[in-house]
């Protein structure tokens, strides 16, 4: 049986034993660590083992592998402890605060021949996939234009999220995961990235950020978070050379319309439309074009464990793999500074 211990058990470290649980013939929940004391009594009370500190836990030989799930600013540390007391580390998004820490976390894993990576599940979102399949699949033919967006209204919950010393703000909450999406999605260099933080709500923090990144392929991408918006715009919208496709929310309603000629015979004379006279944003003639269903996927978050699993038994490649989360955490560093800087920053990432 595959042996997971969990460092932190507040929102992410309940999440993660509960999933845990729900594979008992896969993996064994070892226990528990906590800061507070409070959160060990609560594990124990619904008979997951709590171990007292820290160094119990990573002193435990029949625990192959730990899941840190603390705030931000704790990741590096408890990264390098676990490494080097010979355990495998999942660790929560963000992965680190900065490229830096992650260089140095990943030397460590190297050196202590440990596996390690962050905890990516997004990459298992049944928005995502569809958007990925429908890419992979050609139905829109080449894409050149990505919209990728999370909206909410009620602000940031009020822990540590609003801490900027504690890796508060969206770029680092969800934003990490957006990012990663789009670099999973597109196979190419990242040229350029210019960027706005906002600080609406939370001065400490940005509460809301529009991100827009340049491939080295032509294709560009924006990566929006807002926490105080109160009409929604679509999930996803990718525009490609043979079609569109919109994803509304999570629920993955929405649609894919593609043309069905490649070419466009223009009418001669100006075309009239309820806003005035125009040639170039008329409707297009409904029989150039087709609208079809999304892709139909099937995903399972738990898959992302599993995968961790087999990894490390030599049994499965890494799916989330360490120098991809680096990639991102060199974008996320460009788009601070171009936040600071007011410019757009030219990278090759």
């Amino acid at each position: 049986m595959y042996e997971i211990a969990v460092i932190g058990y507040g929102g992410m470290g309940s999440y993660h034993t509960e999933q845990l649980l729900t594979l008992p013939e896969e993996f064994h929940l070892a226990g528990i660590y906590d800061i507070n004391p409070a959160r060990i009594e609560a594990a124990r009370s619904k008979g997951i083992r709590g171990f007292d500190t820290l160094e119990e836990l990573l002193a435990e030989p029949s625990v192959r592998t730990v899941i840190i799930a603390v705030p931000n600013n704790f990741h590096k540390e408890l990264s390098i402890k676990a490494l080097r007391a010979g355990k495998n580390v999942i660790c929560e998004k963000p992965v680190m605060m900065c490229a830096a820490e992650l260089e140095e976390v990943i030397a460590v894993s190297k050196e202590a021949g440990r596996q390690f990576t962050v905890h990516q599940n997004r990459r298992w979102d049944r928005d995502f996939l569809i958007v990925k399949k429908a890419i992979e699949d050609g139905t829109l033919g080449k894409p050149f234009y990505i919209e990728s967006r999370v909206q909410g209204s009620k602000g940031i919950p009020g822990d540590w999220r609003c801490v900027k010393e504690a890796g508060g703000g969206m770029l680092l909450d969800w934003g990490v995961h957006l990012i990663d999406q789009i670099m999973w999605l597109v196979k190419s260099p990242v040229k350029e990235v210019y960027a706005h933080l906002l600080s609406v709500k939370f001065p400490e923090v940005d509460d809301n950020f529009k991100l827009l990144l340049r491939f080295e392929n032509g294709l560009s991408a924006l990566v929006e978070v807002d926490t105080y918006t109160f009409i929604n715009l679509p999930r996803w919208h990718v525009s490609g050379d043979a079609g569109t496709l919109q994803i509304d929310s999570f629920g993955c309603e929405g649609k894919i319309v593609r043309a069905k000629t490649s070419e466009m015979h223009w009418e001669a004379g100006i075309v009239y439309t309820v806003a005035g006279p125009t040639r170039t944003m008329a409707p297009r003639p409904q029989e150039t074009i087709e609208e079809i269903a999304l892709p139909e996927v099937q995903t399972d978050a738990r898959d992302y464990y599993r995968n961790f699993r087999d990894a490390d038994l030599g049994k499965a490649e890494l799916i989330v793999k360490p120098e991809e989360a680096l990639r991102v955490m060199r974008v996320i560093d460009a788009v601070f500074e171009s936040a600071r800087t007011h410019t757009c920053i030219s990278v090759d990432i």
